[in-house]
């Protein structure tokens, strides 16, 4: 871990706010693509970049925003990383989003969250707050393969639960789905009913399939040399260099996501999902005129 002064901490795009507090990972996910080379890493991706000045960063840019948005986080760096429990940096950025009451679209796949649910919950009730949770896996064992160093889906579930128990909607990051490891329907039927059951608001899919970039590839392969011998020749004959790897079985598990969606009323597309995550209700704008 090191620190770092940061010139800036807002990103805009498509009518809302990106942040990241922190660059690097502790996860330990096999197939992460925030490792490609493409990102210009300068140190490991371990050694987390730490923004110190984060909060005072986004406190300013706060101020001078004439226009209420959402701020999503979570996106190239999970939030709540082993070293914010130590930092509180992510906490305290929360603190300034309800403070200014701004909105917030926020990702995870760590428990940690629910450090921080009095703040998620007062800034749904003052604008709006949308929790994003990544699942992959339904068995825990394979799980704890291919993320290693974070809560298993089981616990992202209960998650989902307590977020729908205190009224705060949910997004599910149903990617990637890995070929021949866990794209089956077994197990992608038992994440959607799951989210069924945690009532979240829609399923975020790009087709079943996994993206592998310079940098993303060799620390996959290798994960798949010690975990699955045997399956990166599988991979190579299958999908030589390619940058998308779709699963054999995709059109069958989108049909059943689809299915899924259509019966249950949940997003679905992904243009669905990310408007939703970016509107912000203009009521809450105008009872913070008055």
């Amino acid at each position: 871990m090191h620190f770092v002064d940061a010139k800036g901490i807002l990103t805009t795009s498509g009518g809302g706010c990106g942040m990241n507090i922190y660059r690097g990972c502790t996860h330990g996910c096999i197939y992460c693509d925030s490792r490609s080379k493409c990102y210009q890493f300068t140190h490991p991706f371990e050694d987390i970049e730490v923004k110190q000045n984060a909060p005072q960063l986004l406190e300013a840019a706060l101020k001078s925003k004439r226009k209420k948005c959402m701020i999503g986080t979570g996106s190239m760096s999970d939030p709540y990383m082993h070293c914010e429990m130590e930092l509180g940096l992510t906490r305290r950025c929360l603190e300034i989003i309800r403070d200014y009451e701004f909105g917030l679209a926020i990702q995870t796949k760590s428990d940690r969250i629910l450090r921080d649910i009095d703040l998620l919950e007062e800034i749904n009730r003052k604008a709006k707050c949308v929790v994003q949770i990544t699942l992959t896996t339904f068995d825990d064992e394979l799980c704890s393969i291919l993320e290693p160093n974070v809560c298993n889906t089981k616990r992202r579930i209960e998650i989902l639960k307590e977020m729908q128990r205190r009224g705060i909607p949910t997004i599910v990051w149903l990617t990637p789905i890995l070929p021949f490891i866990n794209d089956t329907r077994e197990n992608v039927g038992q994440i959607l009913d799951a989210c069924v059951d945690a009532g979240v608001k829609g399923i975020i899919d790009f087709g079943m399939g996994l993206t592998l970039r310079e940098g993303d590839r060799e620390y996959y392969y290798e994960a798949l040399d010690r975990h699955f011998p045997g399956l990166k020749k599988k991979y190579i004959e299958s999908y030589g260099n390619s940058y998308e790897l779709p699963s054999p079985n995709s059109k069958e598990l989108m049909a059943l996501l689809r299915k899924v969606c259509r019966k249950n009323d949940m997003l679905y597309k992904p243009d669905d999902c990310f408007n939703y995550m970016r509107e912000l209700p203009e009521k809450y704008e105008q009872m913070s005129l008055f």
